[in-house]
């Protein structure tokens, strides 16, 4: 397994030192004397950020850090409060949470589940984190959701968007604001055929793990049930960096369309690649060949430049909504950081007020009150409009954004334009729907 270190940000917890045997408790044992896991008993609660520093999606965990520092400082009272303001719970008052101060720790995920695990682990055994969140992989999120379930700690998700880690792998104990792969099918494919007709074939490569796997069957399925054909679907390792043997079968395929089930770092190599061999430019079966990226991200599109002006996907948030939410938040950001945040940040910044909001609804640390706190919790004010949590499996369900790479963008960071806003209701499926069977949420564990 690879070491990961956890470096410490701001206090340490009261009364502790960062020396070689501190007594903390470990994930399967806790004091006889404590409610439940890491109980705070001074006046700071600690929180874990475990995000990829490293890896393919490291410009998101690089943003996602930054919205986790913004969202400490606004809990403790600093800054202008960003979305606390426009947050429909008002239970927040900027002094911490549940008057402590809030405090954190963070690790590196590499983008690797073991890494990511044991990141996960050392901040709750040795730095007593009551609440872990964080990563941009599905495989981490629900690699890292376990052990929390088995911890007995809340696991707040950042970006994962396999349609498992609220489907089959769901845990009582771990919840997630980001959209999943189901809801960007079910936006994106009424778009697609509208803007590409019904008659289309298409080419699929997909990143090989749970996120891909469910991206790929979920846009397969909206699509197919809207009149297009698959000709192939190929997987390709997360840690690949040139496309090119997997673009050069696409050209004589039959295909007219190439979906690109990737994400980060993967896909701006793999769309840079698509261009390089020309894709953008052939006619086939009569028809302009289109490329679509399901899942996108103004880092993305940053990354991968010139090349995504015209083509769509979908995200879960875009900094240039005119929501009161919205604006508030990019405001915070872009004035300590002097930049626009990406869906990551907003997603990010998003749970910790949610956990926070929570704790001070239920009154307590306790992961099983807030656990309770979250289930079936509707709000609004966040960036997304309306939103539930919703209690049989810890997904949240609001309304998605179609976007396409800006033909004309007026800055670096003008790159994406919303073509539409598909509401919650055309995205919501029921918990026994076939792409998230398999799965028992289970009881919240406590840990102690």
């Amino acid at each position: 397994m690879t070491k990961t270190t956890v470096t410490r940000r701001g206090v340490l917890k009261s009364g502790a030192t960062a020396g070689a045997g501190l007594a903390l408790p470990t994930i399967f044992t806790a004091s006889s004397a404590a409610a439940y896991m890491n109980e705070p008993t001074g006046g700071t609660v600690t929180l874990g950020f475990n995000v990829p520093q490293t890896g393919p999606y490291a410009d998101e965990g690089a943003d996602e850090l930054r919205a986790y520092e913004l969202a400490v400082e606004h809990l403790n009272g600093g800054g202008d409060g960003g979305m606390m303001n426009t947050f429909s719970s008002k239970a927040l008052q900027g002094n911490g949470i549940l008057g402590k101060k809030v405090q954190f720790v963070t690790g590196d995920t590499q983008t690797k589940s073991d890494a990511a695990r044991a990141s996960a682990k050392s901040m709750i055994e040795k730095d007593g984190a009551i609440m872990i969140t964080g990563g941009s992989s599905s495989g981490v999120a629900i690699a890292v959701q376990g052990l929390c379930q088995e911890a007995g700690v809340i696991f707040m998700a950042g970006l994962t968007h396999s349609n498992d880690t609220t489907g089959k792998d769901k845990k009582a104990n771990g919840f997630r604001h980001f959209f999943n792969a189901y809801m960007s099918g079910a936006a994106l494919a009424p778009v697609l055929a509208a803007q590409y007709g019904t008659d289309r074939k298409a080419y699929h490569l997909t990143a090989d793990y749970t996120w891909g796997w469910t991206q790929e069957e979920s846009i397969k399925a909206a699509t197919e049930a809207l009149g297009w054909q698959t000709v192939n679907t190929v997987k390709t390792p997360l840690a690949a960096t040139d496309f090119s043997s997997y673009i050069a079968p696409v050209l004589n395929s039959g295909a007219d369309v190439l979906i690109l089930n990737h994400y980060g770092g993967n896909m701006v190599n793999s769309l840079t690649n698509a261009v390089q061999f020309g894709l953008r430019d052939k006619m086939v079966n009569g028809k302009h060949f289109e490329i679509v990226v399901p899942l996108y991200s103004r880092l993305m599109a940053k990354g991968a430049g010139e090349n995504v002006k015209g083509i769509l996907g979908s995200t879960n948030w875009h900094w240039s909504l005119q929501d009161d939410a919205s604006k508030a938040f990019v405001k915070s950001f872009g004035t300590k950081y002097g930049f626009p945040p990406s869906q990551a940040a907003h997603t990010v910044y998003c749970q910790t007020l949610l956990y926070a909001d929570a704790c001070e609804r239920a009154g307590t640390f306790n992961p099983c009150g807030v656990a309770q706190a979250l289930e079936g919790f509707e709000f609004d004010g966040l960036g997304n409009g309306k939103t539930l949590y919703r209690a049989a499996d810890h997904q949240c369900f609001k309304d998605v954004l179609v976007v396409r790479g800006k033909e004309n963008p007026t800055s670096e960071f003008d790159l994406l334009e919303v073509v539409e806003v598909t509401p919650a209701g055309q995205v919501t499926y029921p918990p026994d729907h076939p792409m998230f069977s398999g799965g028992m949420l289970g009881t919240c564990n406590a840990g102690a």
